[in-house]
């Protein structure tokens, strides 16, 4: 597995900030537990708008919970979009300990339950995955694999927001130390996922992103095999604002992505 000499070293503890916080889903939302190993499920928190829109699945960034999302989950429904937001182990209302391994094999997991509960619950199955942050580590594995199997649905798209084509850049701006792990193993498999990616892809990223710098951003896009694939720089977004600090720039670029 790609990520298990990283899971032994050092450096999943500076590169994982899990926050143990839940609050109870508000008018509009409800919690799906997914199991992911013995013992231990992911949550994931359903905001639904007009159930019959598309259904966009987000993993979070670095600690964030799923109940974070409560007061923004209806700007998604402004642009005709629902949203379900995937935690990690550790985090939030998940159980087990966070790990990388884990981010790439419980995101396959995730989409699976997902995808059931939105055919059960709703008749649809058109979900989009987006992945901030941390979570573009999750939303590039499943873009990569793009399952279309009677367990989990073909994704339309995929969007990353201040995210990076491996864990390997992150660990070498932040000067971290390497713990003896092969990094460039990493990349590399990493950088052949993002050229396996087929599906439409939107990048977005903060040009003054000092955690993610912006070139990381253009990295990513590059590197992505899609043939329909769009960059949208945002002017002055930061790491943590980057959604705030041009709102009709972030939600047009999304909704005119899912919305074609």
């Amino acid at each position: 597995m790609i990520y298990q000499d990283l899971d032994r070293s050092p450096l999943v503890r500076f590169l994982f900030h899990p926050r143990k916080s839940f609050t109870r889903p508000p008018e509009g939302a409800r919690d799906l537990l997914v199991p992911v190993d013995d013992g231990v499920s992911v949550a994931c928190r359903l905001f639904w708008g007009d159930p019959g829109n598309p259904w966009i699945l987000y993993f979070h960034g670095n600690g964030e919970v799923a109940s974070d999302y409560d007061g923004i989950a209806p700007a998604y429904h402004g642009i005709k979009a629902n949203l379900a937001v995937a935690e990690y182990r550790g985090y939030g209302r998940s159980s087990g300990p966070p790990s990388f391994s884990a981010l790439a094999a419980d995101a396959h997991l995730l989409l699976q339950g997902v995808g059931e509960e939105l055919q059960r619950e709703y008749g649809t199955g058109e979900i989009w995955v987006m992945g901030r942050s941390l979570g573009s580590v999750s939303a590039l594995e499943l873009a990569a694999q793009n399952p279309d199997t009677p367990a989990a649905p073909a994704l339309q798209g995929v969007i990353f927001e201040s995210g990076f084509v491996s864990v390997t850049r992150l660990v070498q701006h932040l000067g971290l130390p390497r713990g003896g792990v092969d990094l460039d193993a990493v990349e590399r498999e990493c950088r052949e996922k993002a050229a396996r990616v087929a599906v439409p892809a939107l990048v977005i990223h903060g040009e003054a992103d000092r955690l993610v710098p912006f070139r990381q951003g253009e990295e990513l896009f590059g590197l992505l095999g899609s043939r329909e694939k769009i960059l949208v720089p945002i002017p002055g977004g930061e790491h943590n604002n980057v959604m705030m600090v041009d709102l009709p720039r972030y939600f047009g670029a999304v909704e005119e992505f899912i919305h074609p």
